[in-house]
Parts: structure tokens; sequence; C-alpha cells
């Protein structure tokens, strides 16, 4: 029997990737779509700019687009997928868990909040418990659960698998990631043709602080964040999707090359429907990974990683993933089917 989900924010890039992953999903039936009041009413294809290369699934853009507030979603559906702007969602997702709904949420607002679970769910799935003690301290019937950042989870599996392997105790990244990270009118082709911006608003403070909490530990009461210091230069360049990222880390124990590859490509992923066979590709020729040849591994839900050296108190390597699949629409289909999973739906 299928979940009935909707997606709230609908119309936006995220919103049409979570339609393109949900319209042939096994478990989800999509019901409601939501957008902003003026497209209340409209059609999902009239109120759509579609921009995903396949076209509108079948059935999808006919369904009318309603209102996202909690008074114009049916009660009864199970889950709610939100790709609504930060800003928005600060209001309105409380609002809809107060009203009994589960959200899994790839929106920005409360990801560090005490009682809110971040989670990659290869990574830290043991954090969603967090809804026991978020329930309790906000008399909430639904949920908040989030993803992290796109930039944040590109890097953050190759991670949690170098900390088991040798313990971390810096790092350091450096970001190059695509235009779609902005949304479609977020850079103009003026800004970002034969150019690099080398200034994310916001999005180093977010792989800094996210990156800890989804290392950390959960205690059943609270996450005790990882102590590794970690620092970021986020940058903008003209490729389309995935973002590639050098990272330098200090770990604790001596490491290698082998040691590191091999606790790389043996870290486990997991049997939900959307979870990659290999969570974290290691390629060993140094020219990969690329952004055009790699962001697509397991349907863009893996991890590509490349470029391992070693250094004098650590290692060195590259990373890649698919910025709206791995990194957003599909990191909250996941946490979605982990939720159900676990049996919080």
């Amino acid at each position: 029997m299928s979940v009935a989900v909707g997606i709230l924010g609908a119309t936006g890039a995220v919103g049409q990737r979570l339609v393109q992953l949900l319209a042939s999903h096994p478990e989800f039936e999509i019901e409601t779509l939501t957008a902003s009041e003026a497209s209340a009413g409209e059609s999902y294809s009239d109120a759509a700019k579609w921009r995903i290369e396949s076209p509108v699934p079948d059935g999808v853009g006919e369904m009318t687009v309603t209102e996202t507030t909690p008074e114009a979603v049916p009660e009864d559906l199970d889950l709610l997928f939100s790709s609504l702007p930060s800003a928005v969602g600060r209001e309105v997702e409380p609002a809809f868990c107060e009203a009994g709904h589960v959200v899994s949420s790839n929106s920005s607002n409360h990801r560090t909040a005490e009682d809110v679970p971040l989670t990659v769910p290869e990574v830290n799935g043991d954090h969603l418990d967090l809804i026991e003690v978020q329930r309790d301290e906000r008399g909430w019937d639904g949920a908040l659960v989030k993803n992290p950042n796109c930039s944040t989870i590109t890097m953050v599996p190759p991670l949690a698998a170098l900390d088991d392997a040798f313990g971390l105790d810096q790092v350091t990244v450096a970001t190059l990631q695509a235009v779609s990270g902005a949304g479609y009118d977020g850079v103009t082709s003026m800004e970002i043709i034969d150019n690099a911006i080398p200034h994310i608003g916001g999005e180093e403070n977010k792989m800094e602080t996210e990156s800890r909490k989804l290392l950390g530990e959960f205690d059943g009461a609270g996450v005790s964040w990882h102590n590794a210091r970690v620092e970021a230069s986020c940058n903008r360049i003209p490729t389309l999707d995935g973002h590639l990222e050098n990272v330098w880390v200090e770990t604790a124990r001596e490491a290698t090359v082998e040691a590191a590859i091999d606790a790389m490509e043996s870290y486990p992923s997991l049997e939900l429907h959307s979870s990659p066979d290999q969570l974290v590709h290691v390629f060993t020729d140094p020219e990969r990974p690329q952004p055009r040849l790699d962001r697509t591994l397991e349907g863009g839900m893996s991890i590509a990683a490349g470029g391992l050296q070693e250094t004098d108190d650590g290692l060195q390597f590259n990373c890649l993933a698919h910025n709206t699949l791995r990194g957003a629409a599909g990191a909250s289909l996941l946490n979605g089917e982990l939720l159900l999973d676990r049996g919080y739906l």
C-alpha cells in the first residue's frame, strides 16, 4: 500500500526534482502539491516552469496546486516533503508539524536546532530518534526532519568513513559548486559565464556547523557535535550540476591512502529504495571525479571520491555529488524512506 505524500513548494527547482523522483516511487504516492498563493488553483503544468530534462510525469501536470498552509492540505497525508525557501519554511513547517504532519525538509531553517534531526541516513540514521525528544518538548503529533546543505552532504560520507578509520581533528574544504545549487534564477549568465564567484552567502557557515552535527553522537537525549574544527571556502563555477570539493583532513591517527580507500569503499549503504548499492565510489585516476562524467553515479545518489594523497598530518582528497539529486531532493526522499522504515509514518 502506497504512502500518501505532499510536496511543499512543488514548483521550484528542488520541488520539481521531488516530483520527478516520487512519480514512479513504489512506496510513496503524490496526492498534494503546494506553492505560493499566486499559483494556488492553477494546474501544476501551468504553475511550474518545468526545467527538468524529462517531461512532467503522467497525471501530475493536471493536479491542482494548493496554498502552502495546513488548512489547505489534507489532514490524513502521511508525509510532506518540503523544498520551501528557508524564510518561508521557518514559519510554515512548524505549523504543519503542530497540525500533525511529518515533514522531511530540504530547507535550511532549523537544521542546527537541538531537537531537530539533521540526517544523512547512511551516516547518522540513529539521530532520527531525536523526534521523540522533539515531540516531548514541542507537544507535536507531527515531526520535523532535515537533510543538510548540498555542499555538506557531498563531503560528510567520505569524512564519516575516515573518522571511523582514523579519527578527525580538522577539516578544510574548498568547494566548486554548480549553478543549479542557487536555483534557476539564482545566478545570471552574465555573472557566471567565463567566471567564478569566490563567495556563496551563508554556505561556509552551513558546511562548518552541519557537518559537525551530522558526525556527532546521539545519546538518546541530544546530539553531542563532533569536536573537529571545520573550515570552508565556497565558490560558484559554471557547471550546471554537481558540486566538486577539495578536502584536507588532519587525522587523530596515522592514515594511509590504501586504508582510506578501503574505509570509503566499504562504508555501508542502506537497503532503502533510493539508497545506492555503494555509497562512496573511489577513483584512482587523478583526474576524477569530474562533474560531467561522475555526477550521475547510481542515479546521482552516490558520492564520488578521488585524488587521495597522504599529507604530513593526514590526507587530501576530492569528492563530488549531484547537488539536486543526492544533495537536495534525493536527500529529502531518503529521509522520508528512513522515516517509513523506522515506523515514524
